[in-house]
């Protein structure tokens, strides 16, 4: 009916009547935290493009672990600051490397919490790439098998899953087998299907160090302007193997997410990313919008989208405003 019979007011007039008739709920359930972890001890470095967010050592980590979880966060995402780099990057599958060390004392300390791992060389290589670098190429086939050995690496130390985020071509399938022969076959695979040549991942590259010495990543991560392409990055990835698939970044991407949902019957992933994280904070901080009401409508937004899980720095905060 029209106007004056049909009143959609009607059902907005009051707190009770929004809450009836509420199309999305986020929860805590749908949040993944991430963190970063450093060899040392007693260590807590702020990151400086990051506010509230900080390089720790597994001593703090195991902490902040507990912290999440006590939250209700069903995850935590860890990424590898190591000691030592080299071209290879080979700290990335040592046995004893920060990431395996990491990965056990959390699953001894709060064994509830899923402990999922970035399988990435760009932290541990001198000159940043996601991959071996050779005559100033990032080539791809020699690089699965440096991925192939990390991820097996965590798997042994005891995570629960494993979320390859370099793009090359082929890593899922090649990470698939590689689990699944040394016994691994029920370690998941969260894949960063389609990971956007952004630039809102700046901050992320100051607090892991893993800015680029030469060049850029637009030969391995995808074109901002391309969807289709998207959506066969993540149609391969599921032929591959992939449990889970990610979109990278999220708020920006929202039709790639949207698109998603609708064309594969997997779990979808977006990951809010640090540029997201600290355009709210950088502006709250400024006093020009409310951190908070920002904070939940950006990660109401990215659900709404048909993410199934988020990926974001704000989970803690999130998940202790959820919980009022």
């Amino acid at each position: 009916m029209p106007f004056p019979q049909d009143r959609l007011r009607r059902l907005r007039a009051t707190a009770g009547f929004r809450r009836l008739v509420r199309e999305t709920r986020l929860s805590v359930d749908n949040l993944i935290a991430p963190f970063f972890v450093m060899e040392g001890r007693d260590v807590r470095q702020p990151i400086g493009a990051m506010p509230g967010q900080w390089r720790v050592s597994v001593d703090h980590l195991i902490k902040d672990a507990g912290e999440v979880h006590a939250l209700g966060v069903p995850a935590i995402l860890l990424f590898g600051i190591p000691a030592r780099k080299d071209e290879l990057g080979s700290e990335a599958w040592a046995p004893d490397g920060i990431v395996p060390r990491a990965v056990r004392a959390v699953k001894d300390t709060v064994p509830d919490v899923m402990v999922i791992t970035d399988v990435c060389v760009d932290e541990y290589t001198t000159h940043g790439h996601c991959g071996i670098v050779k005559d100033g190429q990032v080539v791809n086939d020699e690089t699965l098998a440096c991925l192939q050995k990390m991820a097996l690496s965590h798997a042994r130390a005891g995570a629960d899953m494993v979320a390859p985020s370099d793009m090359m071509d082929g890593r899922i399938g090649a990470i698939r087998q590689a689990l699944d022969g040394e016994g691994f076959s029920q370690v998941p695979i969260l894949a960063y299907a389609a990971k956007f040549a952004s630039c809102l991942y700046a901050p992320f590259r100051e607090a892991a160090d893993s800015t680029p010495k030469f060049g850029d990543r637009q030969s391995y991560q995808m074109d901002p302007a391309n969807l289709r392409e998207a959506l066969r990055e993540i149609e391969l990835d599921i032929q591959e193997g992939a449990d889970i698939v990610m979109i990278k970044p999220a708020l920006p991407y929202l039709d790639v997410v949207h698109a998603a949902r609708q064309a594969f019957n997997r779990p979808i992933a977006a990951y809010q990313v640090s540029g997201e994280y600290s355009m709210i904070k950088a502006a709250a901080q400024l006093g020009w919008l409310d951190e908070r009401r920002a904070m939940l409508e950006t990660l109401l937004a990215i659900h709404r989208a048909g993410a199934d899980l988020i990926l974001t720095y704000f989970a803690k905060e999130a998940a202790r405003a959820l919980h009022e």
